[in-house]
């Protein structure tokens, strides 16, 4: 959370109204408008707010923004449910008339040192052994601003193709991404089933949207991660999404790896895995990541002969 101001904010619109409900909620006089305006994702605005007993990080949207925040909150208390990798801890959650509003517990983060990373790819790791009885969640959430469909099942595979693949394609298509992407991305679906032939995944809880920017460390070293997009699913889809962007280092594999080894083939199910994310970008985006796209889809269908 890096501040872009110092100064008190003057309270804009709506913000006395947040502020009155979160006194409410909080049960502590909360000041009438934020301190500062700070670093907090590129979706909401994210502000730090001092209140009666502690200060916050608050971010706020519009009303519809409400549904999102409550899926947010719904999965960082699950994810401290695990009692394994350190998540924000949720204050509160609600709306007013023209504003919605999410309040975590203020920390103040920063970059993680190796050791750090070590100690979050043990607890990471801990974490996936979180299970459940089927794959997806009790409720729907999001991918950054995209909706994430979490219909429970049974088979990960039709779960992954059709509420991951299939969504962000159909989505794609609509959005005017038609041509190649669809026809071998459709193509994909129909082989998806071989890259299981010998494995089977267990339902894992997973952070869902875990790259560098979602993780960071305490000043005294203790690993954090947060704007989660959770889910029950293979544990192979968080860990292949550190190394989409970047942010995880050698010390963080090979202390997962350490606690509880991936798959041989693993590998090989990476870019199916961060496929899902590259075509979220690109219906949210567009640009490059549509050329991406249809490389990934490409050499995908390559290690299957087609």
């Amino acid at each position: 959370m890096k501040a872009m101001t110092r100064a008190t904010l003057t309270p804009g619109p709506g913000m006395n109204e947040v502020a009155d409900e979160l006194t409410r909620l909080l049960g502590g006089r909360v000041a009438p408008a934020p301190v500062e305006r700070v670093h907090g994702g590129c979706i909401s605005d994210s502000y730090r707010w001092e209140g009666g007993q502690e200060t916050l990080f608050v971010k706020l949207g519009d009303p519809q923004s409400a549904v999102a925040f409550a899926a947010e909150a719904a999965g960082l208390e699950e994810l401290a449910a695990a009692r394994a990798v350190r998540v924000p801890q949720v204050r509160a959650c609600g709306r007013t008339a023209g504003t919605a509003f999410l309040a975590l517990e203020w920390l103040d983060l920063r970059q993680a040192t190796a050791a750090c990373e070590t100690l979050l790819g043990e607890q990471l790791a801990f974490q996936h052994r979180s299970g459940a009885a089927t794959f997806g969640w009790m409720r729907d959430n999001a991918i950054g601003s995209t909706p994430q469909h979490n219909t429970t099942t049974g088979d990960w595979v039709t779960f992954f193709r059709d509420l991951r693949l299939k969504f962000q394609l159909d989505l794609a298509l609509s959005n005017g991404h038609a041509g190649a992407l669809q026809d071998r991305g459709r193509l994909l679906l129909e082989a998806m089933p071989a890259f299981f032939s010998s494995y089977r995944p267990v339902p894992s809880l997973l952070h869902g949207d875990l790259w560098g920017g979602n993780f960071a460390a305490t000043a005294d070293g203790t690993p954090v991660i947060f704007d989660p997009a959770v889910y029950y699913g293979d544990r192979e889809a968080d860990i292949a999404m550190t190394r989409l962007f970047g942010g995880f280092g050698h010390s963080f594999h090979t202390a997962y790896h350490t606690a509880w080894p991936l798959d041989q083939a693993a590998g090989t199910r990476r870019g199916l895995y961060n496929l899902y994310h590259v075509l979220n970008h690109l219906n949210l985006c567009g640009g490059s990541y549509g050329e991406q796209a249809r490389s990934m889809i490409d050499r995908l269908l390559a290690e299957l002969g087609h």
